[in-house]
C-alpha cells in the first residue's frame, strides 16, 4: 500500500540528488586550460546536449521504466491469477520489498523489478478470488483504476489539481488516520472481534473509507507528478527514473486494492 507523498519522493535521498542536481545544472564542474578562439567557437557551434547526453532524467525515462513496472505486475498478476495459493507469498515479499526500495539510498532497478512481480502475483491472486465471487469485478477495478489515474494527470497538467502546502499538511493528517484505522481493523479481525470480510470497513461505513481512500491515493498521484516534474526541471540524475516509476507503481497498486474493495462492498449489498 502506497502511503501519501510516496515516500520514495520524500525520501533524504531522493532530494539531495534533485537538489545536487539542481545546483549543477545536472552536469559536473570541471576545470581546464584556456581554450584558443577557434576551439570556443567550435564549441559554440555544437548542438546543446540533451537531458539523455548528459545523464539528467527525463519524462521519457520515467515513462519507459514506469511501463516496465506494470508490465512485471501483469506478468506477476497472470502468475497469482493461476496460482492464487502463491498469493501469501506474493504479499509478504512485496511488502518487504518495498519498504527495502522506499528507504534504500540509491534506486535499485533489480529490486523494484522484483517488487514489481511479487505485488503482481498478490494482485492476482487477490483479483482470482474476488473475480471468483463478483465475475467481472477484476476488469471492472482495472478500467476504474486506469480511469482515475488518467483523468488525475489531465487535472494536474491542466493546472486544475495541484498540489499545495495546506492540501499537504491535511493529507498527511488523514494518511495516519487512515492507517491507524486499517492497523485496528486487521488486528480486531484477526484476533477474531470482530467478523466479515472487511471487518468494520463493511457496509456504508466501509464504503465511506473507501472512497476516502481513493481520494487520498488521487493526491498521492498529484504529489508524484509533482516530485517528477521537479526531478526533472532541476536535472536529476537518470537513475532516479528508477524511483519514479517505483513511486507511481507503489500508489497504482494501493488505488487498485480500494477500488476492488469499494467493488466487493457494492457487489456483496446486491
Amino acid at each position: 500500500m502506497a502511503l501519501g507523498g510516496n515516500p520514495v519522493f520524500n525520501s533524504k535521498n531522493y532530494r539531495e540528488q534533485t537538489r545536487a542536481a539542481g545546483a549543477t545544472g545536472g552536469a559536473s564542474t570541471t576545470y581546464a586550460q584556456p581554450m584558443s578562439s577557434q576551439a570556443l567557437q567550435d564549441m559554440y557551434s555544437q548542438p546543446s546536449a540533451s537531458p539523455q547526453q548528459t545523464g539528467r532524467m527525463t519524462y521519457g525515462d520515467v515513462i519507459n521504466k514506469t511501463m516496465v513496472t506494470l508490465g512485471l505486475v501483469l506478468i506477476g498478476a497472470a502468475i497469482g491469477w493461476t496460482l492464487p495459493g502463491l498469493m501469501l507469498v506474493g504479499a509478504i515479499v512485496g511488502l518487504v520489498l518495498g519498504l527495502v526500495n522506499a528507504f534504500k539510498r540509491q534506486p535499485s532497478p533489480v529490486l523494484i523489478m522484483l517488487y514489481a512481480g511479487f505485488e503482481g502475483i498478490f494482485l492476482g491472486g487477490l483479483s482470482g478470488f474476488f473475480e471468483n465471487m463478483y465475475p467481472g469485478i477484476a476488469v471492472q477495478a482495472v478500467l476504474a483504476t486506469f480511469s482515475v489515474f488518467a483523468v488525475t494527470l489531465v487535472l494536474y497538467r491542466s493546472g486544475k489539481y495541484r498540489a499545495t502546502p495546506k492540501m499537504t499538511r491535511m493529507f498527511f493528517i488523514a494518511m495516519i488516520g487512515y492507517g491507524v484505522f486499517s492497523l485496528l481493523n486487521f488486528v480486531l479481525m484477526m484476533t477474531g472481534t470482530i467478523d466479515g470480510m472487511f471487518g468494520m470497513r463493511s457496509g456504508l461505513l466501509g464504503l465511506g473509507i473507501g472512497v476516502l481512500a481513493v481520494l487520498l491515493a488521487t493526491y498521492a498521484l498529484v504529489l508524484d507528478f509533482t516530485n517528477i516534474t521537479e526531478g526533472v526541471r532541476q536535472g536529476a540524475p537518470a537513475k532516479m527514473a528508477w524511483s519514479a516509476a517505483f513511486g507511481l507503481t507503489v500508489t497504482l497498486i494501493w488505488l487498485y486494492v480500494e477500488i476492488l474493495r469499494i467493488l466487493a462492498i457494492l457487489r456483496g449489498d446486491d
